[in-house]
């Protein structure tokens, strides 16, 4: 699934999916932000893997691996 970062003018981001399951989080963005970063990923940890290392925050530590790794495949977000 592809995912998208977004930068807003008053500095705030935003990293949501791309396409429809992103909609709400863009809704809720000022009409000024940009499309700074896209990433492709199979689950939410690996999204947020990339990310933290696009942003150079460090390791990406979760306390739901369980969840948070399992695929988009699986739990039908195709």
């Amino acid at each position: 699934m592809n995912h998208e970062l977004w930068q807003e003018s008053d500095g705030c981001q935003t990293f949501c999916p791309a396409g429809a399951r992103g909609d709400g989080a863009r809704a809720l963005m000022d009409p000024g932000a940009t499309l700074v970063w896209e990433v492709e990923a199979e689950s939410y940890f690996e999204a947020m893997t990339k990310y933290y290392a696009h942003m150079q925050w460090g390791e990406y530590v979760t306390d739901f691996p369980d969840q948070d790794k399992m695929s988009y495949r699986e739990l039908g977000w195709e």
